[in-house]
C-alpha cells in the first residue's frame, strides 16, 4: 500500500471534523487561530496544505479572507465542499504538499501546513514539503507548520495503554534514548523539538513562535470534556500563558513551528 492509501482507510473512519469541537480537541485549534490572528491583515491572501476537511480554511474564508486549500484525500474534499456556504470565498485543489507546481512563487501572505508533517516519514519529503511552503509564501510572509511530537505518544500509547513492551518489540523506540520511529503504515511521523529545529535550519527563515499547541491537553482529555464553560476558559487562558514555555512544550502532542520567509 501507499501512503495515501494508508490515509484514506484511515480518515475514512475518523471524524476529524468533531475532534476540534470538544473541549480537548479546542484547545488546539482555539491556540492555532489565536497565533493565525496575530499575523493576519485585511486583504491577505491564505493557502492551507492538507486542508483536510476545512475547519482552518472556511474559518478564515467566513472571516472574509480569499482561502486557496490543498487536499490529497478525496474524502476530506467531498467533506470540505459540503462544508463551503454560498459565496464562501475558498477554493480547493486535489494535490500533495510535496509538489504545489500548480501554485506560483511569492503569492500568499500566510501558508498554513497544518496536517502533512504528520504524515511525511523521509527528510527528502519533509524538506520538499516546507520548501514548497515557503516557495508560494511572499517574501515577509509566514508560515504555520503543525507536528506530532513523539514523547506524549510513547506515554500516552506506550506507557498509559500498556503497549510500551509491543512498540519496544516493533522497533518503534529506541531502548536508550526513547526517540520514537514511525512508518507510514504507522499513519503518524512523530518528531522531537530538535528534529523541528534541524528541518527548520535548511532555508532562509526567522522563527516567530514555538507553541505547544494543545499543551497538557490530551493527556486530560476527559478532566477538560466535563469542564463547565467557566471553568474552560479558566484553563485556556492557563494554557495560552504557558503555551510558549519551552518546559511545557516536550509534553504537548501536537506542536506549531511559525517562522516568516526573509
Amino acid at each position: 500500500m501507499e501512503t495515501k492509501d494508508y490515509l484514506q482507510s484511515y480518515y475514512q473512519n475518523y471524524d476529524e471534523e468533531n475532534r476540534l469541537l470538544t473541549h480537548h480537541g479546542r484547545v488546539e485549534f482555539l491556540t492555532t487561530m489565536r497565533y493565525i490572528e496575530k499575523y493576519l491583515r485585511p486583504g491577505m491572501r491564505i493557502l492551507e496544505i492538507g486542508a483536510a476537511t476545512g475547519r482552518y480554511s472556511h474559518t478564515l474564508a467566513r472571516k472574509g479572507y480569499q482561502v486557496d486549500a490543498v487536499e490529497l484525500l478525496e474524502h476530506n474534499i467531498e467533506l470540505f465542499h459540503q462544508n463551503t456556504a454560498p459565496a464562501e470565498p475558498v477554493t480547493i485543489t486535489q494535490g500533495n504538499a510535496t509538489d504545489l507546481s500548480a501554485f506560483p512563487d511569492n503569492t500568499y501572505d500566510i501558508t498554513l501546513l497544518l496536517g502533512p508533517m504528520y504524515h511525511l516519514f523521509t527528510e527528502e519529503e519533509k524538506l520538499k514539503a516546507l520548501s514548497e511552503a515557503i516557495r508560494v509564501t511572499k517574501p515577509g510572509g509566514v508560515i504555520f507548520a503543525a507536528y506530532c511530537m513523539a514523547d506524549p505518544t510513547v506515554l500516552t500509547y506506550g506507557f498509559i495503554r500498556g503497549e510500551i513492551h509491543n512498540i519496544m518489540e516493533k522497533c518503534m523506540v529506541d531502548p536508550t534514548t526513547f526517540k520514537a520511529f514511525s512508518h507510514p503504515w504507522d499513519i503518524f511521523e512523530l518528531h522531537r523539538k530538535e528534529d523541528i529545529d534541524t528541518l527548520r535550519s535548511h532555508f532562509s527563515v526567522t522563527q516567530l513562535h514555538f507553541v505547544a499547541s494543545d499543551g497538557y491537553a490530551n493527556h486530560m482529555r476527559s478532566t477538560l470534556d466535563a469542564m463547565d464553560d467557566q471553568t474552560f476558559a479558566l484553563y485556556l487562558n492557563y494554557h495560552f500563558a504557558t503555551c510558549e514555555r519551552p518546559d511545557m512544550i516536550g509534553l504537548s502532542h501536537h506542536t506549531l513551528d511559525i517562522f516568516r520567509k526573509d
